[in-house]
């Protein structure tokens, strides 16, 4: 498993941070969209994968539902100020932090030498 890494603060859309191979994006808390909504379809581009034709269903992965209820606002409205989730999807190592970043790691090619971890 990746070593986690802070996530950064300006990251509006999906960006692949080469440095250290990872895909960076921010999850807008206040937006019409759930945070499982924008994960799936990072997902989708990253791996080039049609989630409309079945192709991939987060379900494999983790409870969306049940993420989306830890991402949402507290009960009193405020935003959540800490803590975060990590599990692996179309296996990309995914970190999903309360403040609606969301870093996600590549599949690790273990026939390259020059790859680590």
């Amino acid at each position: 498993m990746q070593t986690e890494l802070p996530p950064t603060d300006d990251a509006d859309d999906l960006e692949y941070d080469q440095t250290n191979d990872r895909y960076v994006f921010h999850h807008e808390t206040d937006g019409s969209a759930t945070i499982t909504t924008t994960i799936v379809h990072a997902l989708s581009s990253i791996a080039d994968t049609d989630v409309s034709q079945g192709e991939f269903s987060l379900y494999d992965s983790v409870d969306p539902d049940a993420l989306d209820r830890l991402f949402r606002q507290k009960a009193d409205g405020t935003e959540r100020s800490g803590g975060h989730v990590a599990f692996t999807a179309l296996e990309h190592e995914v970190y999903v932090y309360a403040n609606g970043d969301v870093i996600v790691y590549p599949p690790t090619d273990t026939t390259d030498p020059s790859r680590t971890n």
